[in-house]
This record gives structure tokens, sequence and C-alpha cells, in this order.
């Protein structure tokens, strides 16, 4: 029996599951919903006639584990095989990952050597906490955050400097209120399973092995990212579905005109959008009234992205990026030196150096309101070239910069409360995207095809 599909926003899980809906002789139609005018979600990009692009979400993927295999195979299928940047791990880009801990950049350690030598910012090798970690009981907690884990686990430092690092860049969040087991599964599972992070991750494995069917995902195991131009999937995506998908723009956020509209006939409905929204049409539709109450316990964070380029090349060394932890410039998250890793999307001619900032996502929501003045934007971009100042010898000013904010980028807490109603209560329901399964781009991607595959059975 042929089924019809109601698919609610058109960001990267949403337009997965559209693609692999679309494949199907069981699924006889798909309505997308989306409230804006574009396709892509978070994925953003300025691109200049000089050749200049400047991304405002991710800029790339990591192609490692099954997901990122996921993704790549999907690259492929697009006949996108020739606009992947491949990211070598021999790339400066994958080796120089820095950290700015007591007014100065310190590069991550990195190989053997690295562990077995006091590296600054640390004050004794990392072998010392790996020891740590391999002697240590298991917990037993349902969950704790993540600064309690590492440190239980690994030590003070590590989760003082490394975890609160990461979960700034990663989560915009604060690693002493975000839960483990929400944010960081694998982890979790390593310890109740094995009793050790370390031998969890060496003997579980992560996520179980896919097919590896492409030649791209094939070369993927000698890359530590890659690069498409983040507008070009959801464009091509798009292309790809052809007619099929019966696509809505400017679908009001509450979805209520709606549910007599493209969602009347619809045996299955899959929402990709953000867990606040979709909390308000479900109380409207009273479909599922547990998962109603507990979606607006979702949070996330409001994240400003700062795009700044210089004229020349300013930076006196080459990497990735680099971190702040919050007892250093609580104003600062991190800086990406995107043309280190992307030279190809400098513009043409004289060089010029290209760089993301990105401020607190605290700072970013006090200046974020329902209504975005120019003020607002203005202070927030001389907050972030101040500090570009203080942190990279970049005296001069920028010869170009932009903005952008994205609201509810961020979620800072997973549930799988929701997943288990849905499920014991066979609901015609499949919620996917960033709040609920990950907010990488191989995640939401992954979520959007599993969420198809389950209902096309």
């Amino acid at each position: 029996m042929q089924r019809a599909v109601a698919v609610i926003g058109g960001g990267m899980s949403g337009l997965s599951a559209c693609y692999h809906l679309t494949r199907s002789p069981r699924i006889s139609q798909v309505a997308l919903l989306e409230a804006s005018g574009r396709l892509g979600g978070w994925l953003r990009s300025t691109r200049r006639e000089d050749g200049a692009i400047f991304e405002h979400g991710p800029r790339g993927v990591r192609p490692a584990g099954a997901v990122g295999r996921s993704t790549l195979d999907m690259v492929s299928e697009l006949g996108l095989e020739g606009e992947v940047l491949p990211v070598l791990a021999s790339h400066e880009a994958s080796k120089n990952r820095f950290l700015y801990v007591g007014g100065q950049l310190h590069r991550m350690p990195s190989g053997v050597g690295g562990l077995v030598r006091t590296v600054p910012p640390f004050s004794r090798p990392l072998a010392v906490s790996v020891l740590k970690e391999l002697l240590t009981r298991r917990g037993d907690q349902e969950d704790e955050s993540i600064h309690g884990f590492v440190e239980r686990r690994l030590g003070k430092e590590l989760a003082d400097i490394v975890m609160d690092c990461l979960c700034r860049g990663v989560f915009a969040g604060d690693c002493r209120e975000l839960s483990l087991r929400s944010c960081f599964p694998p982890l979790f599972r390593a310890e109740r399973d094995w009793g050790s992070v370390v031998l969890g991750l060496i003997r579980g494995g992560g996520d179980a092995r896919l097919p590896v069917r492409r030649r791209l995902a094939r070369g993927s195991r000698r890359r530590r990212g890659s690069h498409v131009g983040m507008i070009l999937p959801p464009n091509d995506l798009n292309c790809h579905m052809g007619p099929r998908p019966h696509l809505c723009h400017g679908v009001p956020n509450n979805l209520a005109q709606y549910h007599v509209g493209p969602l009347s006939d619809a045996r299955v409905v899959l929402s990709a959008r953000h867990a606040f929204p979709v909390s308000l049409w479900l109380q409207f539709c009273s479909l599922a009234h547990r998962p109603a109450r507990i979606l607006p316990c979702i949070q996330s964070v409001t994240v400003a992205v700062v795009n700044l380029e210089y004229e020349g090349s300013v930076l006196p060394f080459t990497g990735f990026g680099h971190l702040v932890p919050s007892f250093e410039n609580g104003a600062l998250l991190g800086i990406v030196y995107d043309s280190v890793a992307f030279p190809q999307h400098n513009r043409r001619g004289d060089p010029s150096t290209r760089l993301t900032v990105r401020p607190n996502g605290l700072i970013s929501q006090i200046y974020t309101g329902s209504i975005l003045s120019r003020t607002h934007n203005d202070l927030v971009q001389r907050v972030s070239c101040s500090t570009m100042v203080d942190r990279q010898a970049a005296t001069a000013a920028p010869i170009f910069q932009v903005y952008q904010t994205i609201s509810h980028l961020v979620p800072l807490l997973l549930t799988e409360k929701i997943r288990h109603y849905i499920s014991h209560h066979s609901l015609p329901l499949s919620l996917v995207g960033a709040s609920f399964e990950g907010v990488s781009v191989n995640d939401v991607i992954r979520s959007g095809q599993m969420a198809a595959e389950r209902i096309v059975g």
C-alpha cells in the first residue's frame, strides 16, 4: 500500500528525508513544508562576485565513520564529486588546532609525542589522564554533566580546558550544565558497557559499519574533512528530487492552517523542525500530548557568526582555528581560519585572509530579539573585530565583514522519552534533525535517511 508523507522543514534533515522518500515506489506523495523562502536550514553562504565565499553555518563535513560515509554516498549520487574540496590528514588545517589559554595560543597535542610529553597548556602528559581513566571505576549515575564526567574519569584539567572549549565550540553551551548522555552518548555507552571510555571506544568501535558503495566514500579514509560548498547540497537535493515533492513555501511556524491542507492526506508526518514549533503544532492537532509537553524543554542557543576578511596574509601561523575556554574570555567562543582550510574560496587576485568569529551565544542573544536592528549588528561586529585585533595580531581593520544570526541553531538537550512514546503508541510521526539526532551535518543527513527508511519499511 502506498503512503503519502508530509515533511515539515526544508533543512538538510528534511531534504535528506524527501530525497530518500521520493526514490521509493511505496511512497505515493511527499509534501515538503518550509516556512522560509529558502532551503537548507542553517546551511548559509555569502558569495561575492570576486569569487570569495563566506560560510555562516558549517563549512565542511568529516567523512569519518558510518554517518560520514553515508553523506559522501549521497554527494556521489547527486553528482557532486567534482565540487568536493578534500582536506587531507597531512594538511595544516587537519594537524594544527589551537587553544587560547593564558594569553597565548597553544597547539593541541597530537601523536605519541603529544601523549608522553608535557605540552602546554597542560601541566602533565596526557598519558597520565589516560591511565587514570583506565583505572577509574564505572559510575552508577543515570546521567551527569559533561564536565563532571570528564573530571571524574580524566581529571579536572582536561574538563576545565578541553571539554569546556569543545562544548563551547560545538554546542555554544556550558559543559557544566550539558548532559553527557544527551550530547555525547558514545561516551556514556562506553563507560556503561565497558567500564572505560578508552576501552569502549577501542573495542566498541562506535557506529556500525555501512556498506561503502561509492569511490568518494572509499577515498574518505585518507581524508580528515571535505567540503562541498555548503549552499550546493540543498539546491542539488531539491533539483534531484524533480517535480515529485509538493513544495510549500511560507508555511507559518504553528502550521495550524496546514492541518487541513497538505497534511490532511498524509498517512505519516515527518518533522525536521526545531523542537519548540513542533510542540505548538502537536498541541494544535492533538496528535501527541506527552511529546507536546516535553518538546519545549529542549533548549537551544541563538548563535551569531561574524565573517571577516583582511587584506593580505595576517596570520603568523596556519591551522584550522582556535577555541577559547570560558575562564579566558566569556565573550568569545572561537575563531576559524577559513582561508587556511579552504583557500579555494578566497577572492581572485590579491591574497586576503578570511576568518569566522563566533561570539558567545549568550552575548548574541542580548543583541538578538524579535527585531534585529543595525545598532545591534554593529555592536556585535565591533566586539568581534576588537577581539580579532587582540587575538590574531591583525592590527588593520577588516576590508569586509558580514554578520548573521541563526536562531535555534544548537539544541542543548536531547531526549529518548519522546521517541519511546511515539514508538510505544505507534504514532504516525517521526522527529529528525539537530534537536533529536545530533548536531553535525552528517548526523542530520543520516537522521533524515533513517527516518525515510523506517517509513518505507
